[in-house]
């Protein structure tokens, strides 16, 4: 987790003295198979980088997201709700932009890769239970884990339109969907049973968080001077927004 704060402050050093437009912004993840997420302002900062030309880009930042709950693959069952979480996790996504400006809109195409780290990690064993109850056809399971926390990493990729009102105010639409996952080894036991109880001793060593979902954002955008849709760009980005 260190590493990946680490390189989000100095990408975040490294640009944020040359942007030329910042925003407000609200982000929401919706993940596969889990709960509705919201990030931590104002611990988000999105959108930041430098311009190659007039149409390509590349982009940084760094989000701090509250994770309501994530599900994981590669076990021996599968479950429909999330089998971690709550959590905080800690988002940062590397991404290359095409940039289509016109008088009133500006319109983005980007993809890329992320990292991310959960940490205050922790098993949803209700729905975990739920999930091997089902799997072994048994009426009552109570279970027991302990887990190694990894850092993950994955790609993404979506869309942005800028819609400016005034030649200084736009409204930005977002729209991304992100592909990831970590390792989350497992190792522990479970009892339960039908008209008698069992245990069993277990290891999922290929268990993995699913980091796999939509991330949705709506937000404000100002310009400083004739930073606008209309005006020449600047060698750097013109974009710095907190989510």
């Amino acid at each position: 987790m260190k590493r990946y704060i680490t390189l989000a402050l100095m990408t975040l050093a490294a640009v944020t003295t040359q942007a030329q437009e910042f925003g407000l912004s609200f982000s929401y993840f919706i993940p596969k198979n889990g709960y509705f997420s919201t990030p931590i302002s104002p611990f988000s900062i999105r959108g930041l980088g430098f311009d190659f030309n007039r149409y390509l880009a590349l982009e940084a930042g760094a989000s701090l997201y509250r994770m309501s709950g994530l599900n994981m693959k590669d076990l021996p069952f599968e479950s429909k709700d999330p089998l971690v979480g709550p959590n905080f996790t800690i988002f940062v996504p590397v991404e290359l932009v095409i940039q289509f400006h016109g008088q009133k809109a500006d319109f983005d195409i980007k993809g890329g890769a992320f990292g991310f780290h959960g940490f205050s990690q922790r098993i949803n064993y209700g729905n975990f239970d739920r999930a091997l109850r089902k799997a072994e056809g048994w009426e009552v399971v109570n279970s027991d884990f302990t887990f190694k926390n990894k850092p993950g990493w994955g790609y993404h990729g979506g869309a942005e339109l800028t819609l400016y009102v005034t030649n200084d105010v736009g409204v930005s639409l977002e729209a991304n969907y992100l592909v990831g996952e970590s390792r989350f080894p497992l190792k522990g036991s479970y009892t339960g049973g039908n008209t008698t109880l069992e245990t069993r001793t277990v290891e999922y060593a290929d268990a993995k968080i699913d980091f796999t979902g939509w991330e949705f954002s709506v937000g404000l955008i100002f310009s400083s001077g004739n930073s606008g849709p209309s005006a020449p760009k600047k060698a750097m980005k013109r974009k710095r927004r907190r989510r």
